[in-house]
């Protein structure tokens, strides 16, 4: 797979010569971007998946949705519908998408909405009677025909963009020069015990000009394991067998905080849909054993497998250090 990637450089070449023409094209105003009259925030990445976009948007969301009206808009990777879709109570993980639906279950007070076309999104949330004061882009870095008032950009400490390569070759979307455009860079996924002079070091690797934020920002995961009915805590079930569940993009931190030697392990690839296949062969291997998943996962597997058995370990993204200054940067942008 490496040599194969080595080989297609030349079309990574093509490819970043593709991009940056049309970044060149929205930075210079040959092609318009929509802006509206309302705080967006967009939030993203430079690379394909694996750096954290569901909790920092769920970081946003309990940071602000006791002050301000907040939707959340995203394309619905995966979902089965088309089109512009308001959340409610009849869609399932099929017609919103899994980390749609994982957020609207978890924040009744807010607006979930998809759309792969942002503008059309954007316009048909402000037609709502009750219309949002401020709007969370998912995954939006690269889409330029809508400009936010904020761009959060996301790289994982171990896997940082500019260590990277574009695709197909690397994981890159866009070039590494593409990070000019954010306000502000998170590098997420950090050591909890993250030193300052590592901090340093990763601030000079990454090069951001003087008007750019840098944060850090590290997984916390709870303590417990939850089913529909039930609360384990890890504690409690560490050393009894179980099988380790997961279809995202980088599970590594998810099995390294769970895995014992006993567990059995069960990876499919990011976003999968699980067949009835996919069901019989997990239930053939599970046995009387508990499984326990992500939420993103668990949104897409309730109702397939026992629900006695099936239990998902939620995680938090928690700022490494000056936190509170993101948080101030974030209301400055809203109170303006």
């Amino acid at each position: 797979m490496i040599f194969l990637r080595k080989i297609l450089f030349p079309f990574a070449i093509l490819y970043g010569f593709i991009t940056s023409i049309r970044n060149w094209c929205y930075d210079s105003g040959i092609f318009k971007a929509d802006v509206f009259d309302i705080p967006i925030i967009a939030v993203g990445n430079l690379s394909v998946g694996g750096t954290g976009k569901t909790p920092q948007i769920e970081y946003l969301i309990r940071l602000l949705q006791d002050s301000f009206q907040v939707a959340t808009l995203s394309r619905g990777y995966k979902r089965k519908s088309k089109g512009f879709l308001l959340a409610s109570k009849k869609d399932t993980p099929e017609t919103l998408g899994d980390e749609p639906f994982q957020i609207y279950q978890k924040f009744p007070k807010i607006q979930v909405a998809v759309d792969a076309n942002r503008k059309n999104g954007i316009e048909n949330l402000l037609a709502q009677k009750n219309k949002p004061t401020v709007i969370l882009l998912d995954d939006a870095f690269q889409h330029r025909k809508v400009k936010a008032g904020l761009y959060i950009l996301l790289t994982a400490y171990d896997d940082l963009y500019v260590d990277d390569y574009l695709l197909p070759t690397g994981n890159l979307r866009e070039a590494r020069s593409g990070a000019k455009r954010a306000h502000v860079v998170v590098v997420t996924k950090c050591p909890p015990t993250i030193s300052k002079e590592e901090m340093l070091q990763l601030q000079l690797k990454l090069r951001l000009n003087k008007s750019q934020e840098l944060y850090f920002s590290t997984i916390a995961y709870d303590d417990s394991v939850y089913s529909e009915e039930l609360t384990l805590k890890v504690a409690a079930i560490e050393n009894e067998p179980k099988v380790l569940l997961t279809g995202i993009a980088k599970p590594a931190s998810f099995y390294h905080y769970l895995k014992k030697e006993n567990d059995i392990v069960l990876t499919f690839p990011d976003h999968h849909h699980f067949s009835s296949t996919d069901i019989a062969e997990i239930k053939s291997k599970v046995q009387n054993k508990i499984i326990i998943t992500t939420e993103k996962d668990f949104v897409r597997l309730s109702g397939m497998l026992p629900k006695e058995q099936l239990f998902y370990l939620p995680i938090k993204s928690s700022f490494v250090g000056n936190g509170d200054d993101f948080d101030s940067t974030i209301f400055n942008l809203l109170n303006k």
